[in-house]
């Protein structure tokens, strides 16, 4: 897992900083930062789509019921969808026979 630092964040121009012992060689890089809300969102749903993956990649359905298995898997992939939006919505997918 990464590392999560605490940080103060001016409300007014948003510059970030954190805590550090100088030692007078320091420079300003760029960085990309993530608030750490967004980022256990993330991770939940990160996990809950492998799970996904992980149980279509294991499911073998008994004879006749791969119709019915198909859907469970669906409804699951969904649940996992919805764990945490994102920013721009997927396509929609149609099913058949609607």
């Amino acid at each position: 897992m990464a590392e999560i630092i605490k940080a103060w964040q001016c409300i007014g121009c948003g510059r970030l900083e954190g805590p550090a012992q100088c030692i007078g060689v320091c420079q300003d890089r760029a960085v990309d930062l993530v608030d750490a809300v967004d980022y256990r969102a993330a991770l939940a749903r990160a996990g809950a789509l492998e799970e996904v993956v992980r149980r279509i990649a294991t499911t073998f359905p008994k004879k006749g019921q791969s119709e019915e298995t198909w859907r469970a898997l669906q409804a699951e992939a969904r649940r996992a969808l919805a764990l945490a939006p994102p920013e721009e919505p997927l396509a929609k997918a149609t099913e058949p026979g609607r």
